[in-house]
Formats: C-alpha cells, sequence, structure tokens
C-alpha cells in the first residue's frame, strides 16, 4: 500500500510515457489502478503531457468499471483539442448511458468539438440539455454557443444568448463581433466593437481581419493604428491582416513598418507570416525583397510558392515564375488550381506554347486537377497571343463547360492584337448572348476596327454606346505618401489638393515635352 501512495506522489515528476508505464504496471499489480484519483493521473498526464499519448490514455479510460466525471471531461476534452471532434461527441451519449450527468465544463468542451465540426444539429441537442440541466447561463457554456452559432451562421440565437447574458467577458464580445464578420455585417460588428468595455489584441485583430474580408482596406489599417495608439501590441493574426491590407493598398511603408516590427519583436516567420510578406512586397512592386523573405522563410508551403510565382509573373519575370514553378515541384510540393493559373499566365507572356501546353497537360495526367475555367482562359489566351488563333477557338468550342466573359474575352483581346475583325465580331455576337456585352467588350471591338481601319464601324458602335448609355469603368490608381494611401480616379476632381496636383502634372508634362528622342543614336537629349 505504501509502495502504491509513493509511485502516484511521483507521478507529477513523469517526464516520458516510459516512466508512467512503469508506474502503471505496478499499480496493476498491487491492484490500485482503477482508482480515480491514480487512473485520472495517469490519463490527465497522457492527454495534456507534450510526451504523452492520447491512444494509451483512451484504452485505459474504455477499461476503467468506474469513471467520474471529471475523468470524463478529461478525456473530451484531449479528443477534442487534438482533431478527434467525433468521437468527443460520440462520448456524450455513452456518458449520459452510464447514469453521468454532464457539468458546465463537459458542455464547453462539446460545444468546442460541435463548432469544429459545424454540427449544429447536434449542438441543438446541446443547448437543449444544458437548459434542462441548468448550465445554459454559465460563462463557459454561453461562450461556447455563441461560437457554435456565430461558426454555423445561426447569428440570431447567438445575438439573443448575448444579450440575455449576465456576464460577458471579451470572449463574449469577440465571438458575437467574429459572427457579424462572417455574415458579412461588418458596421454591425464594427458598433459591437466600439461597445466593448474592455478590448484585448485577439478582439482588435478580429475587427481588422473583418474589415479585410469584406474589402476595407483602408478601415482595416486605420484600426491597427488605433491599436497601437490604444497600447495594444499586435498579435500574428492582426499583423497577417493587416498585412494583406497593405498588400491591396500598395501601403508599402506601412508594410515595412510591420516587416521591422516582426522582425525587432523575433516573431517567427512562419508559412502564414512568410507568405502575407511576401504577398505585400509583390503587389507593391519589391520583388527582390519579397524573394530575400520568401528564402529567409523555415519551411515553404504551396501557398507561398504560389504567391511568389504570382509576384514575379505579374511584375514581368515570367522566367522567374516558371522556374520557381520547377523548383516547387523540386522540392515536393504539389501545386494546386491556383498556382497553375499563374505560371499559365507567365507562359502566355512570354509566348511559350509549348511549356504552357505541357504544363495545362499535366494538371490531369500528373497532379490529378480537373482544369477550371480559368485555367481554360489562360490557355485560350496563351494561343491567342502567339497567333494561333483557329486553335485557341478549337478550345473555346471543345472544352467540357460553356465558356464565360472571361474566356470569350481571351480570344477577343487575341482579334484585337492580330486584326481579326471576322472572329471578333463573332466573340461579341456571344457575349452579347449571354449578357456579357460590358463596357470593355465594345471597347475592345472598337480597337479592332481601328486597327483595321474600319472608321465608320468605330463610329456606329461608339454612337451605340452612347444610347444604350454604356461607359467604360473608370481607371484608378494608389499613390502612397508619408504612410498615407490616396486614391484617384480618372475624371474625379474633388482631392482637396486638386489644384497643386494639376499644378504638379503640368510641370510634369512640360518637362517631358522638354525633352526629345534622338532616334539617330537611340539616346534622349535635351
Amino acid at each position: 500500500m505504501k509502495s502504491s501512495k509513493r509511485a502516484l506522489s511521483i507521478l507529477d515528476q513523469c517526464l516520458t510515457m516510459a516512466h508512467i508505464k512503469q508506474i502503471q504496471s505496478h499499480l496493476t499489480v498491487s491492484g490500485t489502478l482503477f482508482d480515480p484519483y491514480a487512473a485520472a493521473k495517469i490519463i490527465t498526464f497522457c492527454t495534456v503531457s507534450n510526451s504523452g499519448d492520447l491512444r494509451h490514455a483512451f484504452q485505459l479510460f474504455r477499461h476503467m468499471p468506474y469513471r467520474t466525471t471529471y475523468i470524463w471531461n478529461v478525456v473530451i476534452r484531449a479528443l477534442a483539442e487534438n482533431n478527434e471532434s467525433m468521437r468527443a461527441v460520440s462520448l456524450y451519449s455513452d456518458m449520459i448511458q452510464s447514469g453521468l450527468l454532464p457539468n458546465n465544463y463537459t458542455f464547453s468542451f462539446l460545444l468546442r468539438a460541435c463548432a469544429d465540426l459545424s454540427y449544429l444539429s447536434f449542438g441543438l441537442v446541446l443547448h437543449c440539455h444544458a437548459i434542462r440541466l441548468g448550465w445554459e447561463s454559465h460563462d463557459f457554456v454561453q461562450n461556447g454557443l455563441i461560437h457554435l452559432y456565430v461558426t454555423c451562421d445561426f447569428i440570431n440565437p447567438a445575438r439573443k444568448l448575448f444579450d440575455m447574458s449576465v456576464y460577458r467577458d471579451v470572449v463574449t464580445w469577440t465571438a458575437l463581433i467574429n459572427g457579424y464578420v462572417k455574415s458579412g455585417q461588418v458596421v454591425i460588428a464594427r458598433e459591437l466593437f466600439d461597445q466593448m468595455p474592455q478590448k484585448n489584441a485577439v478582439s482588435w485583430s478580429a475587427m481588422i481581419n473583418g474589415y479585410v474580408q469584406v474589402g476595407l482596406f483602408r478601415e482595416a489599417l486605420e484600426l491597427f493604428v488605433d491599436m497601437q495608439v490604444s497600447g495594444f501590441l499586435p498579435n500574428h493574426a492582426g499583423i497577417v491582416g493587416s498585412l494583406t491590407a497593405c498588400a491591396f493598398l500598395g501601403a508599402l511603408d506601412q508594410g515595412r513598418w510591420i516587416h521591422a516590427y516582426v522582425n525587432r519583436k523575433g516573431m517567427q516567420l512562419d508559412r502564414v507570416l512568410g507568405t502575407a510578406l511576401v504577398d505585400m512586397y509583390t503587389k507593391c512592386g519589391c520583388i527582390e525583397t519579397a524573394r530575400a523573405v520568401f528564402n529567409e522563410m523555415p519551411s515553404r508551403d504551396v501557398f507561398a510558392f504560389t504567391s511568389l510565382i504570382s509576384g514575379l509573373a505579374n511584375n514581368g519575370d515570367s522566367a522567374g515564375a516558371i522556374s520557381l514553378f520547377a523548383r516547387m515541384q523540386d522540392e515536393g510540393i504539389a501545386p494546386n488550381e491556383v498556382t497553375f493559373i499563374c505560371v499559365l499566365s507567365a507562359c502566355s507572356r512570354m509566348g511559350l506554347v509549348d511549356e504552357g501546353l505541357h504544363i495545362f497537360g499535366s494538371m490531369t495526367s500528373t497532379f490529378r486537377i480537373q482544369p477550371g475555367i480559368q485555367h481554360y482562359g489562360c490557355l485560350v489566351d496563351l494561343l491567342g497571343r502567339a497567333g494561333m488563333l483557329e486553335e485557341a477557338k478549337k478550345v473555346v468550342r471543345e472544352m467540357p463547360m460553356e465558356p464565360d466573359s472571361y474566356v470569350l474575352g481571351a480570344l477577343l483581346n487575341a482579334c484585337r492584337v492580330h486584326g481579326d475583325v471576322e472572329l471578333g465580331k463573332e466573340m461579341v455576337k456571344h457575349l452579347s448572348g449571354k449578357s456579357l456585352d460590358h463596357s470593355g467588350v465594345h471597347v475592345l471591338l472598337s480597337n479592332i476596327y481601328a486597327s483595321a481601319n474600319q472608321w465608320d464601324d468605330v463610329t456606329v458602335l461608339r454612337k451605340g454606346m452612347e444610347e444604350k448609355k454604356v461607359r467604360k469603368v473608370p481607371g484608378c490608381s494608389l499613390v502612397e505618401v508619408n504612410g498615407e494611401v490616396f486614391e484617384f480616379v480618372a475624371g474625379d476632381r474633388s482631392h482637396v489638393l486638386m489644384d497643386e496636383i494639376m499644378l504638379a502634372s503640368l510641370v510634369i508634362d512640360k518637362h517631358l515635352k522638354s525633352r526629345c528622342f534622338d532616334r539617330d543614336d537611340d539616346k534622349i537629349t535635351e
């Protein structure tokens, strides 16, 4: 008996499963293994220790003749936290059949498992049981229910629970804010965020990423600055969201500041953070910096490779994109659908028809990926740019799905480049039949007529556009000055500094006109 007590006392000092199994063997011989306290100690070690063994814990749990609510909770929690959510849920019925009633911890662990599975129907059953047993108002249970309903896009019940909650902590507020962000109701999410009595880095990051998800990138960066002014240090999620906003806005200065912050804090350049930095730098045109970050990453996945391949292709280094695609396969990283879109676009820009056809064919033959509409659009663009219009038209005719505006637009653009007026008319007819005859289509056809010197047709087409009130969407550009991003739209003169901008533009224009190009020696002279 004394030796059994001594064995139990040294359980807390165990470092490996070998030690645990030695003590378990001793307890088995002494007949004290199935003492609830002893079994709970062993199971807890197996489920929470880095060197533990969940399978071993589960087997011991199954063979116990008597199991307390605490032991059931330990096993259910361990399964839920180790990607075994379905097994955790299935244990609940076994627990009820054993005659034990769940407590607040049981419900919180099971609701987490249901949220991971998006298992709303069983979550509703748990909610009913929690009400019947008097646990619904407990903060752990309420937070679990709100999180479950939010995950399953069941926002109204989540809001009702929130409104009836007596004790709302930062977890409760953040869960509901996340719910409104998933459902796209970012205005309500921001109202809740502003009403929070206490915030933490998680709640700030939830709101930042909410803005990013709905395309409000400027607001995301403004909130990122407010977060730091309020004395909160950005966490991993907030940094990734802010970098995404910088990428879309072209806010290079702010992106560089975030990168410097990451280095200063010694944050690990994991796959998510590293890819966000690569994406930001490529979208801001800093290809060499993006490449340096990519090479600095300790491990790279398909998303990191795809981000840099896309950046290289979009910034004029198609050869580098194709080379990186080969390196990707050499490192054993399988490309995904987006990777193929990027590399096919690179082949198209370089006119590498054979290479592009080979890569397109490898999608199904090597990687078992069925080409989608965008892949066929890239293939049509590849053939069209190379002047192989008949082959491109054949692809459009034989592709296994209906061509969309992207595919037909690629063929129409090829008609413009190579002056094939008749085929261009045919494509416009196709687009019109699909109600896809938007302004860009009319402009392309007008350019085709102009390149063939068919000015009468140009006039008729433009007149028709005016009568139908078809207008081309104005272009826009973004400029970052002193860390602030400004947007300019063609034809819009509402900016408060428009007079100064126009004056600077005239000075630049005058300076450019004062320079002439000497065609004899191909040198610029004053």
